[in-house]
């Protein structure tokens, strides 16, 4: 006797219940349709993930429990396993349930709750303690909810209460290689227990985050054979024989993951769509520079809103060179979207007028082009409003981390889309975009990267090179390694010193920016949290003492 699975990789929505379980409904008339005998689903799927301090609200834990009654009231016969919060003796758990014709049959709680870089569990949950195995036609299947199987000791529970077929639900966040980590653990989980493993994992973005999906089956022999794609909703579907051997129905059975390029790229665009269209904007607008960063934030956003959901802004100064106005409006034609020309000559001269008389005698500095950058931010957040369009911010992760970024200037918006994406990243994914078809003109990717706002202004007058500073940040900010280390490692100490120096003193910045799809190990946000008062000066830290004597 066969079983026939079906792993859902679908996108929740963070607290809209009645949503979520509309879906999972569907979804299982969908796969019974398709003779499916067990639908498998991702970790909290019926919250959506992280649902944070929601959880802390009783009034959402009594409307979880009204969602799960009615689907477990609705669903018959096909056996669904989902992930929700249970209130029990002892608080609250991340629970994965299996629910068949009108019964809860099974309940697991997760055993490892991640309380470390964007994991927060253990503010919500408790741990449990036990494994959980269920028979179905004939198979024992064992379940794990997402940080279990990065251990040994849930997976070998569930071995030892006699599963032969593992069902793992997950929420894992999207970060550069993630996908190899998972793959990587979890065939070794395999290989060593002569398990197949089933990792369905949600999709879709929130907040910050983004949940990549590429769900993925793995036979005893630790292979994979079936995978999802990146970055979208789908479905894998195979039969299990009774020997716990898995044979997929499909002919993409193993799906190989793309490019480090086009899985960043994917995550960018799915992070913006669902934070627009999750909250309900009517699309986006964004100031168009003709640099490369507004052009790839740009190219972002059209591929996930579509052209007529999209607004740019073209806003010269009296230092605006003419090939940034013509790439710019290039940038737009390819990609169709309506442009607006507002030069901020008046209002700059206004408040300098307005300014004079406090600023008499004094020489003029970076005040003045914050000012510019602060015209701009006026009038984009204007056209936020009047439009109900959602500010995008074009900004990069080496210029929030060095505080090259004016608050209220072009650090105004609602969302970041390459917050966390490095300067020298974004030349790549810009190139990558153009591979796919050409919409940002070359001049962009070759020309000295500016400001423009003082004359004959490049970024190199007040920052290293890029590839300099972001290996410098990679270190700094990503590895957390001292001045001393990173300088023994063969960089140039004054630059070592001056970039460290700029981080420690704009964190105040920082807090202050809007959120932004993380693709990292350690964004600006969720994953770095530095006080804002902070007396530790790791340029002064290092104690040389001598030998006695």
């Amino acid at each position: 006797m066969s079983c026939r699975i079906q792993i859902l990789q679908c996108n929740a929505h963070v607290g809209d219940l009645k949503g979520n379980a509309q879906r999972l409904i569907e979804a299982t008339l969908q796969a019974q349709a398709a003779g499916v005998d067990l639908l498998v689903c991702p970790e909290l799927v019926l919250t959506g993930y992280p649902p944070e301090d929601l959880l802390l609200r009783r009034d959402f834990i009594a409307a979880v429990e009204r969602e799960l009654r009615y689907i477990q009231e609705t669903v018959q016969g096909i056996t669904l396993v989902l992930g929700y919060p249970r209130a029990a003796v002892g608080g609250l758990y991340n629970v994965a349930g299996v629910i068949r014709d009108g019964t809860l049959i099974a309940e697991y709680a997760k055993q490892y709750l991640p309380n470390y870089s964007v994991f927060d569990e253990k503010r919500y949950f408790q741990s449990g303690r036990l494994p959980c195995v269920f028979d179905h036609k004939g198979l024992s299947f064992g379940l794990s909810i997402c940080e279990d199987i990065w251990h040994e000791e849930p997976v070998r529970q569930a071995v030892a209460a006699g599963a032969r077929v593992l069902l793992s639900l997950n929420a894992s966040p999207f970060h550069v290689g993630k996908d190899a980590e998972r793959a990587a653990v979890v065939t070794a989980h395999a290989r060593a227990h002569g398990l197949t493993i089933l990792y369905a994992n949600l999709v879709g973005g929130q907040d910050e985050l983004v949940f990549d999906g590429a769900s993925f089956v793995v036979t005893p022999d630790g292979q994979i054979v079936q995978r999802a794609p990146e970055c979208e909703e789908a479905t894998l579907t195979l039969e299990i024989d009774s020997a716990g051997q898995p044979r997929p129905l499909a002919p993409d059975t193993a799906r190989l993951p793309g490019s480090e390029e086009s899985s960043i790229y994917a995550a960018l665009v799915l992070g913006v769509r669902d934070y627009v269209r999750k909250n309900s904007f009517q699309g986006a607008v964004l100031g168009l520079s003709g640099g490369v960063d507004s052009a790839l934030t740009l190219a972002i956003a059209v591929d996930a809103l579509g052209a007529d959901q999209v607004e740019a802004v073209l806003m010269p100064s009296r230092y605006t060179a003419a090939m940034s106005i013509e790439d710019a409006l290039e940038e737009a034609q390819c990609l169709g979207v309506r442009t607006h020309l507002i030069p901020i000559e008046p209002a700059f001269q206004t408040f300098m007028e307005m300014l004079a008389p406090v600023f008499a005698g004094r020489a003029a500095d970076v005040t003045e082009e914050n000012i510019q950058a602060r015209c701009r931010g006026l009038i984009l957040m204007a056209l936020s409003n009047k439009l109900g369009k959602i500010l995008l911010t074009t900004g990069n992760k080496s210029e929030l981390a060095v505080g090259y970024a004016t608050l209220y200037g072009d650090m105004a918006g609602g969302f970041a889309p390459i917050k966390d994406v490095p300067k020298t990243l974004v030349y790549r994914l810009a190139r990558y975009r153009n591979a796919q078809a050409p919409v940002i003109p070359e001049r962009v990717l070759t020309r000295p990267p500016s400001a423009e706002l003082r004359p004959n202004q490049t970024d190199q007058d007040s920052l290293p090179p890029y590839e300099l500073l972001d290996a410098i940040l990679r270190h700094y900010i990503e590895d957390d390694e001292g001045i001393d280390t990173i300088i023994a490692r063969g960089y140039p100490p004054e630059t070592v010193k001056q970039v460290a120096r700029l981080v420690d003193r704009t964190e105040y910045k920082r807090r202050q920016a809007p959120p932004g799809v993380r693709i990292s190990r350690r964004a600006f946000g969720r994953d770095r949290r530095y006080p804002l008062t902070n007396g530790f000066n790791p340029r002064l830290s290092i104690r040389h003492i001598g030998a006695p004597g």
